[in-house]
């Protein structure tokens, strides 16, 4: 098959061992970034397979429309940027492996490093030391500190572990099944979302993003958090109330944000108000960008192509475009 693989963007999947599983089909890897259909319609005319990477390209019913040789888009995961009507329209199979037994401990590490670098300043002690100020401030122990999780999955789960190997206190906040699962487990919830936000010293939020979940940590919540809290988002910028997070830090509730998910991604504006924000810490969505991560998720979605080529197709989140 014509295999073509958008987004690729330090060209790293064509190192990885998992990349051999297409051996055999005619790929074509594509290291920028566009969003203009025009182009698009025109680098994939003769594709007859589509790798997603991840939610960066959306695919969109008017880009379907002018790919005519198109079969198949193989991804990993939720596909809020695909049309799927327009994948079905169009005869398109759209595969997508939707869980498993593994997570992303890629994402788990870098939520706690978030942590890390929010309590002990880093980057703004890095750049005090810098700009030759030697030390900027004095940071927190997490030793005896208050770690509160919003979702109970097994991303959080993992940053519940380094916690405690930290010394820290973890408390819990879900969905009404999480808060449930979590009980049922021997886990500590809070006694009220309203009390979980205002006693954390430490709030990661790891929840599915979905039209129910949009916009489910609210300027409020942020509010009630302490003067020397700190909020984390490494799941995704929708979670969180449009322009809340800006607003709390200038609010001076929480004390500090680290997030590696953006409204607007990618996020190029260099005068943007909350990057600049002196008690901003942010990551440009790298938290499931390791080597080890990537190789891991392409070998699922790799598997799909060689599935469907073989006339056997897995993970089939339409199959009713089948035959069209």
């Amino acid at each position: 098959m014509k295999v073509h693989i958008l987004d690729d963007w330090f060209d790293t999947l064509r190192t990885l061992p998992s990349f051999a599983k297409l051996d055999g089909h005619d790929v074509t890897v594509w290291t920028d970034h566009t969003e203009d259909i025009d182009t698009l319609a025109e680098r994939l005319a003769e594709a007859e397979a589509l790798v997603l990477f991840r939610e960066r390209t959306a695919i969109t019913g008017a880009l379907l429309d002018r790919l005519p040789k198109l079969q198949l888009i193989s991804q990993r995961s939720v596909y809020p940027h695909v049309d799927v009507e327009g994948c079905t329209r169009n005869g398109v199979l759209l595969c997508s492996k939707m869980g498993g037994g593994g997570f992303s401990v890629a994402a788990a590490e870098l939520t706690f490093a978030l942590i890390l670098a929010s309590a002990r300043q880093i980057p703004q002690q890095m750049a005090s030391l810098k700009a030759g100020n030697w030390q900027l401030g004095v940071g927190q122990s997490l030793s005896g500190r208050r770690l509160g999780l919003y979702g109970y999955g097994k991303i959080a789960g993992q940053v519940a572990k380094y916690a405690r190997a930290f010394g820290m206190e973890v408390v819990w906040w879900a969905s009404e099944d999480g808060r449930a699962r979590a009980r049922a487990d021997g886990e500590t919830v809070a006694d009220s979302r309203e009390a979980f936000f205002a006693d954390s010293d430490f709030v990661s939020v790891h929840v599915r993003l979905k039209p129910e979940t949009r916009g489910l940590i609210t300027a409020a919540d942020l509010a009630a958090m302490k003067l020397t809290a700190s909020f984390i988002n490494t799941s995704r910028a929708g979670l969180v109330e449009p322009g809340a997070l800006l607003a709390a830090l200038q609010a001076g509730r929480p004390g500090r944000v680290a997030v590696d998910v953006f409204e607007t991604e990618p996020l190029t504006d260099p005068d943007d108000p909350l990057i600049n924000h002196p008690n901003f810490i942010g990551t440009p969505h790298i938290g499931f960008v390791t080597e080890d991560e990537l190789d891991t998720q392409f070998a699922d979605i790799y598997d799909q192509i060689v599935a469907f080529a073989a006339g056997e197709p897995i993970h089939m989140i339409n199959p009713e475009a089948q035959g069209r």
